[in-house]
């Protein structure tokens, strides 16, 4: 099995569990070296790199979860973001094929405009945003394998040296300091557990399509943070209700993005988690 973004939050974790299951896993990374299987290095932006790491390896699977996921970046370097992104991403399909592997592209809720979420599999997409854009160019070289659209991944750990949302949040609690969180943006956040697991589950059954792969709970990022407060014990009063407008973002954000993950509750053993007991599982492996 070859996973990029093999140190990434989502790459890491598939990694981590894939080693534990006896898979024989290579991790591709760029910068930062990957914990889980064997260390690869690879260029996302290079298409020589992708064809002779992957022709070397001559994985079974290909999980391709690196991408350039930094959503005002891709706004400002949409060039650079369209290369990783839509054209990195063709390049591992076409591989993929060359050498017989199944791929799992791992892409976005920002696929999607925002106008009114809970979005199905068969939605019509209309990204508001370069990033939303490029990843759905991703898309369209891997309709014949299987995409797996996720919605604002959190995790135990820190990963390629930056924080998610919960880490960050349970630290300033910690810390007595006040957040100011939206409340109006919707999103069904996903704990990268149970993401890598029904990954994994996709990869293993050659599950072909479009997979909404996220979290079982809409809610906005104002009651995502206070449900956080609640399960870890933290001070809620310290969340700060804010709104978007207020946000000094570069590119424009959808208002909702929820993804309705029914499809994957139907098919997968590795259901999508409600946000409460996923956040539990959280502090259970925090506390480890």
């Amino acid at each position: 099995m070859f996973i990029t973004g093999g140190s990434g939050l989502l790459g890491s974790k598939i990694a981590e569990i894939a080693v534990d299951r006896g898979y024989e896993v290579y991790s591709g990374y760029h910068s930062h070296k990957p914990e889980f299987g064997e260390a690869v290095k690879l260029d996302l932006s290079s298409p020589e790199s992708i064809r002779g790491v992957i022709r070397e390896v001559r994985p079974d699977v290909v999980i391709h979860t690196a991408a350039l996921t930094d959503v005002d970046r891709c706004e400002r370097e949409k060039e650079l973001a369209h290369r990783i992104n839509a054209e990195g991403t063709k390049v591992v399909a076409e591989v993929a094929r060359e050498v017989g592997a199944f791929l799992v592209y791992v892409s976005t809720d920002y696929v999607f405009d925002g106008e009114r979420g809970m979005y199905r599999e068969e939605d019509e997409t209309n990204p508001v945003n370069h990033y939303g854009y490029t990843k759905l160019a991703g898309e369209k070289h891997c309709q014949d394998f299987c995409i797996a659209r996720t919605c604002v991944i959190y995790g135990a750990r820190p990963a390629s040296g930056k924080v998610n949302f919960a880490l960050w949040l349970i630290d300033r609690l910690e810390k007595g300091e006040s957040v100011r969180i939206v409340t109006d943006q919707y999103i069904t956040p996903t704990l990268n557990t149970n993401l890598a697991k029904m990954i994994l589950e996709c990869a293993e059954n050659e599950h072909r399509g479009v997979f909404h792969l996220a979290g079982a709970t809409r809610v906005s990022r104002f009651e995502f943070a206070k449900e956080i407060a609640e399960v870890f014990g933290l001070e809620e009063s310290l969340i700060i209700p804010s709104k978007m407008e207020e946000i000094n973002w570069i590119a424009k954000r959808p208002r909702d993005s929820s993804l309705d993950v029914s499809k994957a509750a139907r098919y997968l053993s590795e259901k999508p988690l409600e946000l409460r007991k996923a956040l539990k599982v959280l502090k259970g492996e925090m506390e480890r």
